[in-house]
């Protein structure tokens, strides 16, 4: 049962992606991939709050489940990342690939810590 919720769960997460995306690209229309780059700075910001709030025993490890490695699985994307990074690199957008790339691995750090942050002061 819990495979399938996770499943389920991953499902939602994918969904809420893929709105997520279109709604930005429809007004976005510069060369950074901001769809992907703003999923994966909330995916891990999400992420922080949740292991804290775990950590905390404010949650169990059946919603951690759920939610961690479920929604937040299907909602994240470093793989597309890491695709969009060549992208550029290919179409010689060298200095845009550099930002994206330094921007993807600096900005989920600092948000992972946010929401741990964010937990532990109301602790």
């Amino acid at each position: 049962m819990t495979f399938a919720l996770v499943c389920l769960c991953g499902g939602f997460g994918a969904m809420a992606r893929f709105v997520v995306t279109v709604s930005i690209q429809r007004w976005w229309t510069h060369r950074f991939p901001l769809p992907t780059f703003i999923i994966n700075s909330v995916a891990t910001f999400c992420a922080g709050v949740a292991a804290a709030a775990y950590a905390y025993q404010t949650v169990d490890h059946f919603a951690y489940l759920l939610f961690v490695t479920g929604f937040l699985g299907g909602f994240s994307t470093f793989s597309t990342a890491i695709n969009e990074m060549v992208t550029l690199a290919r179409k010689k957008e060298l200095a845009m690939s550099f930002i994206y790339c330094v921007a993807t691995i600096i900005v989920p750090i600092v948000c992972v810590s946010l929401g741990w942050m964010l937990i532990a002061v109301t602790q």
